[in-house]
């Protein structure tokens, strides 16, 4: 146990069975996250990206327990959150909140909006009606939306507004750590950056931690302190965000840095182009998964699983043959 970090995931795996036959019977399996360990610090924003079904939203949950792993642990403040009883499970979940990807479809239609954000202080405080009302009043100046508009519903308010409205649902038992899963994919870009600003202004006020989930690089530089790259199940690097955007160390973060469009369209910018498509989790590639895909790729690539290792101060990378 390193009580250096808030949370520290320990060998994480998350296997779904593939069942086939009147029986159900277990044909294989799905390994959406396959050993998969790192830390993150109070008060600090680890940003997680990789591809559409590389297993970084189901490592979300997992770090949260709202789904349970097949093996490893997670430790949050030094506790296994894994093996808690309902009670302490009750008292962790107000210290442990998410935001999630779509504003719309993760705020119940038929509530009002003052009801949506004070639901958490009902169940796990059981606040008056008046201290509830008080409450929400604050939460929503806190989050920038005017509190008069409480009795509204959800489909009255645009999309940045919604995830505002997530956003102080989530803060409204002052947790300790936050999961942000795609939590700025589904808006425009102009409010992604307004959202982002936001929450790294209740970072500071409320101390928050945060595992921020998104597909892109170019997001998480905003807003990350430190950078997790996950690829079919695998984390493959973890670095300081300037560190990683400066000098990237996989092949595979290479390729994604190389994705982003550059400010100056009068230079040519390489492109990195990965042959072929990503592999199923249910059959990955042996050796490194990303080996089939990779340009620097050679044998011992095919044959032998590159660990994780330390290269540096918070700098780690699962390549064979890193690129510096």
């Amino acid at each position: 146990m390193n009580r250096e970090y808030l949370i520290e995931a320990n060998h994480i795996k998350k296997y779904f069975p593939i069942k086939a036959g009147l029986l159900s019977r277990v044909i294989g399996h799905v390994k959406a996250v396959d050993d998969v360990s790192f830390g993150i610090r109070a008060g600090e924003t680890f940003g997680l990206v990789g591809e559409s079904g590389c297993g970084k939203s189901t490592l979300g949950r997992v770090v949260l327990n709202l789904q349970r792993a097949t093996s490893g642990e997670v430790l949050f403040d030094g506790t296994n959150i894994h093996q808690v009883n309902r009670q302490e499970n009750l008292k962790l979940r107000r210290d442990m909140q998410i935001i999630f990807q779509d504003p719309f479809g993760s705020l119940n239609p038929r509530f009002l909006v003052s009801d949506i954000i004070g639901e958490p202080l009902r169940v796990h405080l059981r606040a008056s009606a008046k201290e509830m009302d008080e409450r929400v009043v604050e939460l929503m100046s806190l989050v920038g939306l005017d509190p008069s508009r409480r009795n509204r519903y959800p489909h009255e308010f645009s999309g940045g507004q919604r995830q505002r409205i997530g956003i102080a649902r989530s803060i409204a038992l002052s947790p300790r750590f936050i999961v942000a899963d795609e939590a700025v994919s589904a808006l425009d870009v102009s409010v992604q950056s307004q959202v982002l600003n936001l929450m790294m202004k209740l970072q500071k006020e409320m101390g928050l931690t945060y595992l921020f989930i998104a597909h892109g690089l170019n997001v998480v530089r905003h807003i990350s302190d430190r950078v997790g790259v996950m690829y079919l199940g695998k984390m493959v690097e973890i670095a300081r965000t300037d560190d990683l955007f400066a000098q990237p160390l996989h092949p595979y973060t290479a390729a994604l840095l190389s994705a982003i469009p550059k400010p100056t369209p009068h230079r040519r910018q390489e492109r990195i182009v990965l042959q072929g498509d990503v592999p199923s989790p249910a059959n990955p590639p042996s050796g490194c998964r990303f080996h089939p895909r990779c340009p620097m790729a050679q044998e011992r690539c095919s044959k032998e699983i590159p660990e994780l290792i330390e290269v540096g101060q918070d700098r780690q990378v699962a390549c064979h043959f890193p690129l510096a």
